[in-house]
């Protein structure tokens, strides 16, 4: 029976200088990220810690369209640093990992798989064999229903070449293809209000067309040193836990074209004892797939923005040995857990809401703030309000610039009677409608302070 998780995000749990207060206060960040900088170095890559310990790095979306490889480095050495954080600093000890479509390779080097600066050479060697045997263009879609019904809707549409390609929660599927027919499949979902919002990616990932890609990295990655598992690993593409070197192999060979079944993995988990799931990277993409897929559950982001090591020590609190106590600033939740989505196009997760939800920071109550914001922030940009779920990036997921965020965010201050402290806000460590919420929150009621504005 194990009761701790520890979960590793995939690409949309990039967040621009997301290690940069901790590193302020916890040593083990900048020795990490050196070891990790001369790697990438010598690999002929960029030093992670460019990204991650300045707040004025590239966007998501910036490194996705112009630096991918980049961006990769990037989530490798964010999630390998927070997982010592973990368990070297706060004693965690999971009695299981799982990782989440890219976070499956740094869910292999935390188990031991291969040590980070292998770990690391792994992934150039995903993004090398890429460059090597560059696949036809392709996407995916987020797709606001079940694995079932996606099934079905694939089916009735007759478009055989999109498949499945990550089942995340109860309420979020994704499903990828080329790009004709994907959007055939977007365009459908969308007249029939499921809710389909097409993800910023240059391929059809976990999908068949990239069996080149897959036989190259798998060539390559045959080539680096593997070494004893020393965690618990349970692969959400394999289906099954990882124990020897013949798994990891086959992990690899299987990354780029087998779907993620992260929804049936979260529920096996479950039953086998876990109660508590951490989530090791910034943002709080998975936590929130967790708390839809398993109503109830205990889950844990110490970076759903950017902290210092005191909030991520809060988040954690009574959380090292696998029993979470209280609720940390950051997710620590136990009841119905937090609500809300790993990204565009997943609705509300389906879980038991309290009969009286409780007031918030100030006051004011974060669901109904949420979906204030949900409903302004939705008609001054002309989107559907499903597509503004609360955890969704504006400025990576959704487009919209630090300008049209400023502004948006300045209406919501004055509808709601509050505002800025003298210093104002830099709305770029807020980039979702739940973090919005929350700095609400924070805000004293208007004439109680100066207003300076917001700083994008």
């Amino acid at each position: 029976m194990t009761d701790c998780a520890v979960l590793f995000p995939g690409q949309g749990a990039y967040l621009p200088g997301a290690l940069a207060p901790l590193a302020e206060d916890e040593p083990l960040v900048r020795e990490t990220l050196g070891t990790l900088d001369a790697a990438a170095v010598r690999l002929g890559r960029t030093a992670p810690s460019r990204l991650l310990l300045d707040e004025r790095a590239p966007s998501l979306a910036d490194l996705v369209a112009t630096a991918p490889a980049d961006l990769h480095t990037a989530l490798f050495a964010a999630e390998i640093t927070l997982f010592r954080i973990l368990t070297e600093r706060h004693g965690l000890r999971p009695g299981v990992l799982l990782g989440h479509s890219f976070g499956e390779l740094v869910a292999l080097t935390a188990a031991g798989a291969y040590g980070p600066e292998e770990g690391l050479a792994l992934v150039a060697a995903r993004d090398d064999a890429f460059a090597a045997r560059p696949p036809e263009p392709g996407g995916m879609v987020a797709l606001g229903i079940s694995a079932p019904r996606t099934a079905g809707l694939l089916n009735g549409l007759g478009e055989w070449e999109v498949t499945l390609a990550a089942d995340n929660s109860p309420r979020q599927c994704v499903v990828s293809g080329p790009a004709e027919p994907l959007e055939r499949v977007r365009a459908a979902a969308e007249t029939l209000g499921l809710g389909a919002t097409r993800l910023r990616v240059p391929y059809a990932f976990h999908h068949r067309s990239l069996a080149a890609v897959a036989d190259d990295f798998a060539h390559r990655a045959a080539a680096l040193r593997t070494g004893p598992v020393r965690h618990v690993l349970h692969s959400a593409i394999l289906g099954r836990r990882l124990e020897d070197a013949d798994a990891v192999a086959d992990l690899v060979a299987a990354h780029l074209v087998r779907p993620t079944r992260f929804t049936d993995t979260v529920r096996e988990l479950h039953a086998d004892g876990v109660d508590v799931f951490v989530e090791c990277g910034p943002r709080g993409v998975l936590s929130d797939l967790v708390a839809a897929t398993v109503p109830g559950v205990r889950v844990v982001a110490p970076l759903r923005r950017r902290a210092g090591g005191r909030e991520v020590a809060a988040a954690l609190d009574g959380v090292a040995g696998g029993a979470a106590r209280t609720a940390g600033p950051f997710g620590a939740s136990g009841g119905t857990g937090t609500t809300g989505a790993a990204g565009p196009g997943d609705p509300e997760p389906d879980g038991s809401a309290p009969a009286a939800p409780s007031a918030g920071p100030g006051g004011l109550d974060p669901e109904e703030v949420v979906a204030t914001l949900r409903t302004l922030y939705a008609d001054a940009l002309g989107y559907p309000p499903e597509v503004l779920t609360r955890d969704a990036d504006l400025e990576a997921d959704l487009g919209v610039d630090s300008i049209k965020q400023t502004e948006l965010f300045a209406r919501a201050v004055t509808r709601y009677g509050r505002a800025l402290p003298a210093e104002g806000s830099r709305l770029t460590s807020y980039t979702t409608l739940d973090a919005l919420a929350g700095l609400l929150g924070t805000l004293p009621a208007a004439g109680t302070a100066g207003t300076a504005g917001v700083t994008a």
